[in-house]
């Protein structure tokens, strides 16, 4: 087992500090992987801000279809985190964005984050984004863009994101009508420059998307008020 990281966490329930480490699930790891999966679900008074993996997406990621990176405390899986290499369909975040199709085998998608309760508040979900991030040049295939979605109003899901400077390029309809926020990031350009500043009420739907249609970015969060509002911004 090659451990990829290694450090201290703290168990909210029992109140104490205990080592954890991180390192690649295979196709071994998926019972555990399901049961975490579960448990997170079950403990979202919303259960519409996640949309779970099926066992076949889960498998087809494990089969050389992306990455899973599991954190573990005594040998136990607390939380994990997903690439996923997509297949190239009508459904591709790619497009959404305004990718070509020259582009689309260059995309890789960052799927399911979850952190079990009692690990919650240890920031573990942007350690895992990190481990994940660097063994991303491990993969067999070369990717520029990391592409996701993200439900409106998840705030805890969109600051995760913004830390890892991915930006809102679109909001659509996605899974059957729900509506998402599309976020990228380009591998090649992760810090570009910005001019045209302004912000919008979360849940001010329709004045964002016209945004977008403007050739705006959403790339973080502004206090207004006492109030989270996303800032938009034009890319130099």
């Amino acid at each position: 087992m090659k451990v990829l990281y290694e450090g201290t966490i703290n168990n909210q329930v029992l109140r104490k500090k205990q080592p954890f480490y991180m390192k690649r699930l295979y196709l071994e790891d998926l019972p555990a992987i399901e049961k975490v999966q579960d448990a997170v679900l079950k403990s979202l008074p919303e259960k519409a801000v996640l949309q779970p993996l099926s066992t076949e997406e889960f498998l087809f990621i494990l089969n050389e279809r992306g990455l899973l990176i599991g954190a573990y405390v005594d040998d136990q899986l607390i939380g994990f985190r997903a690439l996923l290499i997509p297949e190239i369909d009508e459904e591709h975040l790619g497009l959404d964005i305004g990718l070509t199709e020259a582009d689309l085998p260059r995309v890789i998608y960052q799927e399911i984050s979850v952190v079990l309760p009692e690990y919650r508040g240890n920031r573990l979900q942007q350690k895992l984004a990190e481990v994940i991030m660097k063994e991303l040049p491990n993969l067999k295939e070369q990717f520029q863009y990391v592409c996701c979605t993200v439900a409106p109003m998840n705030i805890p899901s969109l600051k995760d994101k913004f830390t890892q400077d991915m930006r809102i390029a679109a909001l659509k309809e996605k899974y059957e009508g729900m509506r998402r926020y599309i976020l990228v990031k380009d591998l090649k350009n992760p810090a570009p420059h910005y001019t045209n500043h302004t912000s919008v009420k979360l849940d001010d739907l329709p004045m964002q998307q016209q945004l977008l249609a403007d050739g705006y970015l959403g790339i973080g969060f502004r206090l207004v008020n006492g109030f989270h509002e996303i800032e938009f911004a034009k890319e130099q």
